[in-house]
């Protein structure tokens, strides 16, 4: 993408910033290079439990995406907050302000890990039902209500994407629990979108379908995988990281001033309507 730095001055949170083959990650040089300064959050996670391709890589978290923002030329805040205590959130959001004075975009892209929660409803422990919810719905809530609030308080408007997930809008056997956490974000983000549209505010969710992160390594080593993509992605490939971040950049730019309560899908017409 080439840069016109068309959000320069603006500053940006993005929730699960710290995945080197993230959406989060992705998202936030994009943003750095339309000229955002960058509020990057992430969950504190020992190093022990990244995908074993970010260690062997020398991936630093958090760190190496500041660093990649310093190298764009803008500057970068790190924090860490458990999404699922809205203290702790509306502490992450008092933080941005007294450094960088305001936010202006909100980008809920935090996630749950892939892993029990995969499996049939019959078998889904409550305690793994829950994370997901709450790492994924009420994580974007308390989010968005701290930022709305900043926003209204300021008066100058504003931006807040969700990346929700196809899985939201097409159920998914032995996955109950992200489908109905990524359908409960999309509605989450129309409805605060209504109330928000009087404050110059818009509130969109993008609703990637299968894309090229670390969250689908298991699926790209399925013998099935190619078989899968022809039969479910009329593109007949895997969306980008990159791609994602070019379609959030165009929703915080002027050209979607108009634009809000939006749920659009990013999947190659897996999802046609």
């Amino acid at each position: 993408m080439t840069s016109t730095e068309s959000l320069a001055g603006t500053v940006a949170i993005v929730t699960g910033a710290g995945r080197m083959r993230g959406t989060g990650h992705s998202i936030a040089l994009a943003l750095a290079r339309e000229g955002c300064d960058l509020v990057l959050h992430g969950s504190g996670s020992s190093p022990d439990s990244w995908p074993q391709s970010e260690r062997d890589a020398g991936w630093r978290g958090l760190d190496t995406v500041a660093e990649e923002v310093a190298a764009l030329g803008r500057r970068s805040l790190i924090v860490t907050a458990d999404l699922r205590d809205s203290a702790e959130v509306d502490a992450m959001v008092a933080t941005a302000v007294a450094e960088f004075g305001r936010v202006d975009i909100l980008i809920n892209n935090a996630a749950a890990a892939k892993g029990a929660d995969r499996t049939e409803i019959v078998n889904l422990a409550d305690d793994v039902w829950q994370n997901v919810l709450a790492v994924k719905l009420d994580g974007a809530f308390h989010a968005s209500r701290a930022v709305a609030r900043h926003m209204i308080e300021c008066g100058g408007g504003g931006r807040i994407v969700n990346i929700s997930s196809g899985a939201g809008k097409n159920p998914q056997a032995k996955g109950a629990a992200y489908s109905v956490a990524n359908a409960g974000l999309q509605m989450l983000g129309a409805s605060l979108a209504l109330e928000l549209a009087p404050h110059g505010i818009t509130v969109n969710t993008l609703c990637p379908g299968v894309i090229a992160t670390s969250r689908i390594d298991d699926l790209v080593s399925s013998d099935a995988y190619a078989d899968y993509l022809a039969a479910s992605v009329p593109m007949n490939r895997a969306g980008t990281a990159e791609e994602v971040a070019d379609a959030v950049v165009f929703l915080c730019g002027p050209g979607a001033a108009y634009i809000t309560a939006q749920s659009i899908n990013i999947d190659g017409g897996m999802i046609s309507h």
